[in-house]
């Protein structure tokens, strides 16, 4: 966080992505097919919102163009050093992808074995599994290659294409400011941003095809519509909303949350509404920034949502292994033993079940932030800098 910026500024934005990593733990229980079929009901939270909010990646790529900019063409723009950039990002995303990575290689070879030993026995869905999760699979998300178009298919750590996806559309950006820093014109920023990300709408539908935003394969392209379109949020806002009224700031607030969340409950009637997501939440995300003191912002800024917001990118990369243990849990306690739960109350199993997972995402989330999140990133700046390199905290 840069010093001369106001917390409001940044940590709402951290809360939010807090937020949206949790909508995402929660989307990806709620759409598990292993758990619908052990659990006897839904859990009671297993609504449309939960199932839809696999739209909150693409928050996720316009949140990462927004706080992006903000510290590297607003704040650092004439100092703007290629090296430098690419050596933050590699700390910031790396030891936990990395870790988590080998993490599930652990997990697959551990089943392996204890399959050969009787112990286990392979079901449909995992021979299908072990086909995807192979060594091509595995060294391309080594070297975060996953959602550039080498696979066609999730492996390992799933959600961690989109990790891949922004990687290398920071590597643009980062040409792209070199060439307007080299140029002396920063405002090439913003029309090169505006460029790329029309060229990702396009090769979404005329290229590829696709008539939703919910797709990994070639995720690059979903990244750049979202994080470009972060980027111009950044400068639309910059300066703005000082003569606007209170009350119209927070009206302007809370009905851009309102009309996302609504987005998110009917975007499974027509998927083709995926489409306006990263505009809406480029303008709701913009409307915390350019109205710091509402309600809406101080509320984000609450403490335990702060912590949420710390621990976001954890989150989002440890919760599919904590997924598939509660998924051979649920299978190894079988539907009788969870019905007689479900006797109690209807959706109790799934309800608890469910508890337990997001609290356990949390406490290893936490782990992962304090054990190897942060003193991972620092380790990569120490091992690759030549010259001192701030920390990668301060560098987002």
């Amino acid at each position: 966080m840069l010093a001369h910026q106001t917390k409001a500024h940044y940590v709402p934005l951290d809360s939010v992505r807090g937020l949206a990593a949790l909508c995402v733990v929660v989307h990806h229980f709620v759409g598990s097919d292993p758990l619908a079929a052990a659990l006897p009901h839904r859990a009671w939270i297993d609504v449309a919102f939960f199932h839809n909010s696999w739209l909150f990646v693409d928050l996720f790529f316009v949140l990462s163009g927004i706080v992006i900019s903000m510290s590297y063409v607003q704040s650092e723009f004439s100092e703007f050093d290629f090296r430098t950039f690419t050596l933050r990002r590699i700390a910031r995303i790396y030891p936990l992808h990395i870790v988590m990575l080998f993490a599930f290689l652990a997990f697959r070879l551990m089943r392996l074995s204890l399959t050969e030993m009787g112990l286990l026995h392979f079901s449909t869905n995992e021979s299908a599994d072990l086909q995807v999760n192979n060594v091509y699979s595995f060294v391309a998300n080594v070297f975060l290659l996953h959602a550039m178009g080498v696979l066609d298919y999730l492996s390992w750590n799933g959600p961690s294409w989109s990790i891949s996806a922004e990687f290398y559309t920071y590597i643009v950006f980062a040409g792209v400011v070199v060439m307007a820093q080299r140029l002396g014109y920063i405002r090439l920023v913003y029309v090169l941003s505006a460029v790329l990300a029309v060229l990702g709408a396009a090769l979404i539908i005329f290229v590829l095809k696709n008539e939703t935003l919910d797709f990994q394969t070639n995720g690059f392209t979903r990244c750049f519509l979202g994080f470009f379109i972060g980027v111009l949020t950044l400068r639309f806002v910059t300066g703005r909303g000082r003569a606007v009224s209170p009350l119209v700031q927070s009206v302007c607030q809370i009905g851009l949350a309102a009309v996302a969340v609504v987005l998110v409950c009917v975007v499974g009637f027509d998927e083709r509404l995926s489409f306006v997501a990263p505009i809406v939440f480029a303008a709701l995300l913009g409307s915390l920034m350019a109205f710091p003191e509402r309600l809406l912002p101080k509320l984000l800024s609450v403490r335990p949502l702060v912590w949420l917001g710390k621990r976001s990118y954890s989150i989002y990369m440890v919760h599919a292994l904590v997924l598939v243990l509660i998924q051979y849990f649920a299978r190894g306690v079988g539907p009788a033993r969870l019905q007689v739960v479900d006797n109690l109350l209807p959706g109790l199993a799934a309800s608890l079940l469910l508890a337990f997972f997001v609290v356990a995402v949390l406490a290893l989330s936490n782990f992962t932030y304090l054990r190897v999140e942060m003193p991972g990133s620092r380790f990569v700046l120490r091992l690759f800098s030549r010259r001192a390199v701030p920390s990668v905290a301060a560098a987002e």
